[in-house]
């Protein structure tokens, strides 16, 4: 089973790259075992293309506007997952949606699908999330971990790695 962790967003837009932290903090926590591969995805667009072909599992972390209060954790999975859950900042930029619509028309979409997304408080130029969405990283990292869990993929705590030696 091939699992693929994907962070994304832009890291110099304050909350918006909230998605690329919680990856950064979920590899830091947590041993990964082989097979399951943890992708900074950044702003990429079509270049996810080749690392997402022929993932069964995907559990994508990121910013999502979904008219809540900021710094609200959401997890969608499945066909809850809309074609479109993240705005664009320019009408040049791929999302992670086209990206995904690409590999659904190429017959070759995630098997199985899961957002982690939250709320943004502020979007302005930064690379420091705010407090109210930096203290909820540890929250979707124990949402991923927990939809890993759920299909049979446990992570193990690197701390509990590190006392057992």
């Amino acid at each position: 089973m091939r699992t693929v962790i994907l962070g994304i967003g832009n890291t110099i837009l304050s909350d918006e790259g909230v998605g690329v932290h919680a990856a950064e903090a979920l590899r830091a926590a947590y041993e990964v075992p082989a097979g399951i591969e943890v992708i900074d995805g950044g702003t990429a667009g079509m270049e996810l293309l080749d690392p997402l072909s022929g993932v069964d599992l995907l559990v994508v972390l990121d910013a999502v506007k979904a008219k809540r209060a900021p710094g609200t954790v959401i997890t969608l999975t499945g066909k809850e997952v809309p074609v479109f859950f993240r705005s664009k900042l320019s009408p040049h930029q791929v999302s992670i949606c086209d990206v995904l619509a690409s590999l659904e028309f190429a017959g070759d979409p995630p098997k199985d699908l899961v957002l982690i997304g939250c709320e943004p408080l502020s979007l302005e130029l930064g690379t420091e999330l705010t407090p109210t969405v930096a203290a909820k990283v540890p929250q979707m990292v124990a949402a991923a971990v927990a939809q890993l869990a759920a299909r049979g993929i446990p992570l193990t705590p690197r701390r509990a790695t590190a006392e057992a030696h």
